[in-house]
Formats: C-alpha cells, structure tokens, sequence
C-alpha cells in the first residue's frame, strides 16, 4: 500500500492555479487586496485542479499512540493520560470534539499503539503494538512496523475521502511526543537540540534540561540515517507520528487539501514530504505552535501558517480552528461578482 501511494502522488495543477490567479484578479476589488486569502485560493485551484474548489465537509483524524521514552521522564503527565485522553474523544469531550461539531467535520479516533487496551466502541483499532520502545535503550520499533502505522494513515485518509470529506484535518494524542518529534526534527534538518525542545504539556522549566539530554542520548545511541525517512522514523519516532505520516500520503494521493496542525503534525508532515516529495504542494499550515521547534519545522517545508493563537495543545485542534479560513478562500470566487459581470470598465 505505501509503495502504491508514492506512486500515485503527482504535483498539484499549476495551470488551475494560473487560472484561479486570473479570475480573482477580475473580482471586484483591487488586486492582491484580499491578501494572503487570495494565496490560498489559488493553492485550493491547484489541489482541486477545480474552478471552484470545495473544502466542506471536512475530516478530523486524530491518532493516539504510547512512547517507551515516557519512562524517561521527559512529560508532565504520566503515559496512562494518552489512553484516558482518547477516552474523552470518544465521549465528545475533548476541544477536538468540540471544534469538529462546530465545523460539522467527520471525526475518527484510530489507535495505532496505544499501551493500553481500549474498549472497540467510538475507536478504530489499528494497533500495530502497544507503544514504541524507549528510543533510548533500542529503536523505537522495527521498520516494517513503521510502514504498518503509515499504512494504518492511508487507510484513515482513504475511507475519510471516500465518505465524502473534501479536506483533512490530521491530529494526534501520545504522552512524550514532542520530545520524538524533537529527535525526528533533529536528525532531519540537522538542527541542535537545544532550538528544538519545549514544555510540551506543560513539562517545568527546571527539566528542559533533562528532555534535551534524553533526545540527545537517543540520537546518539541509534544514529538514524537522515537520508532514510523510515530508518529515521522507525529508531525515534512515534507510531501516532507514522500514522499521520501516511494520512499526508494518502490525502495528497486523493488529491485533497491537507489542513497541518502544530509541531507534531509538522514533523509528520516533513516525513511524509521526505518520502514523496509531491506531497508538499497539498499541505496548508494551521498555525504557529508555542513550542520551539516548530518553527525550525516549519522553515524545513517553506511553510508559512495561517493564524499564530499561541496554542499548544496538539489534537487538531490549530488546524480546526483556521478550517473556516479554506471556507471563505472558496467562497470569493465563487460568489464575488467580476468586473465583467457588472459591466465596470478597469481599463486605465
């Protein structure tokens, strides 16, 4: 399935793009007035290859995973949050929930390795094991589970589109995963530790110092090779960050516009560009995250966001929150009026 993915991915349609260009430059309004809402009406023409591209209804995936090097400390709650967490989006009480019945967004919980058991109700099981190990003492997991969980992301974004969803929003729970995402960015753009690393869930200031020098011990114990996506992937990552991986693939093979949320998502998102690079020309970034690194994450994929809310919350919830920006980027061309419409001359 993923090899089968890679080769679907294909670039977005630059000719629909110059058209939208076009078009609004013959909406009544100055040019360009409509700022960067312009920008991302046009990227909508080149996902869509459509005139009048459509980004409703949307999709929420949010996918929950364990990390083996919660053990180290590196979090402010223990590894059990992550399964008690799902728990309530299951019952429609985390913000997530409360975001996607605002938008009236499809939303799926899949658990792709949570430690724990989880009661089949409200959550689709693709398990691939029950957390990663502690990246510390071995590789976080083996390489064909690595490719399990980015195929358990297709799949997600693949029975989303063929429910009828035109954009994705792709989020995630897991107890310890920026500090993975920290050791991913890390080795990927080559970036010092130090720059990377933040409170995530609220980690105290005083154990920043201890985050660090755990990824740092990891990269040096597992020395990944960068040029390898999924060596990189399966030694440090996480099986929620592999998941989300494969729902960028999966999305960007079905043509759709892929809403990234904060640090994590983008660190997925890096991933998934590494191993088909067309992938990048579907992603639109939600916003700026408070935590460190993602700013060094987004520089690594030219990403400019949408909104900067100082959120840090992860879930989706970013990406959600700057869906209804897509909504209005669809609605000025389509229903403004043009120049021609209304027989304004604009000739100098």
């Amino acid at each position: 399935m993923l090899a089968d993915t890679l080769a679907a991915l294909t670039p977005a349609d630059h000719a629909a793009a110059r058209r939208m260009a076009l078009h609004l430059d013959n909406l009544t309004k100055p040019p360009g007035s409509l700022g960067r809402l312009e920008t991302l009406a046009v990227t909508l023409a080149a996902i869509s290859g459509e005139a009048s591209p459509r980004v409703s209804p949307p999709g929420m995936l949010v996918f929950a995973a364990d990390h083996g090097v919660a053990a180290e400390g590196v979090s402010a709650f223990p590894q059990e949050v992550t399964a008690q967490m799902v728990a309530n989006f299951v019952a429609g009480g985390a913000a997530i929930n409360v975001f996607a019945r605002q938008l009236g967004a499809r939303l799926e919980v899949i658990d792709v390795g949570v430690a724990a058991t989880l009661p089949g109700q409200g959550v689709v099981d693709e398990k691939v094991r029950h957390g990663t190990a502690n990246m510390v003492e071995t590789d976080a997991m083996h390489r064909d589970q690595a490719v399990s969980a980015i195929e358990a992301g297709i799949r997600a974004a693949e029975r989303a589109v063929d429910a009828g969803c035109r954009c994705l929003i792709i989020g995630e729970m897991g107890i310890a995963n920026t500090t993975a995402s920290s050791a991913l960015l890390a080795t990927l753009s080559e970036a010092p530790v130090a720059g990377l690393i933040g409170s995530g869930t609220g980690l105290p200031a005083e154990r920043l110092a201890h985050k660090q020098a755990v990824i740092e011990r990891a990269l040096a114990a597992r020395a990944p090779d960068r040029d390898d996506p999924l060596d990189v992937l399966a030694k440090l990552g996480g099986l929620e960050i592999a998941a989300m991986t494969g729902a960028y693939l999966g999305g960007a093979a079905r043509r759709v516009p892929l809403l990234v949320d904060g640090f994590i998502a983008t660190v997925a998102a890096l991933v998934a560009c590494r191993l088909g690079a067309d992938t990048r020309d579907y992603l639109i970034f939600g916003h700026r995250s408070r935590e460190p690194g993602h700013t060094h994450a987004l520089a690594a994929l030219d990403a400019q966001p949408l909104l900067d809310l100082e959120l840090c919350l992860g879930e989706g919830t970013g990406a959600a929150l700057a869906y209804p920006l897509l909504e209005a980027a669809c609605r000025v061309p389509a229903e403004m009026a043009t120049f021609d419409a209304i027989g304004i001359d604009t000739a100098p």
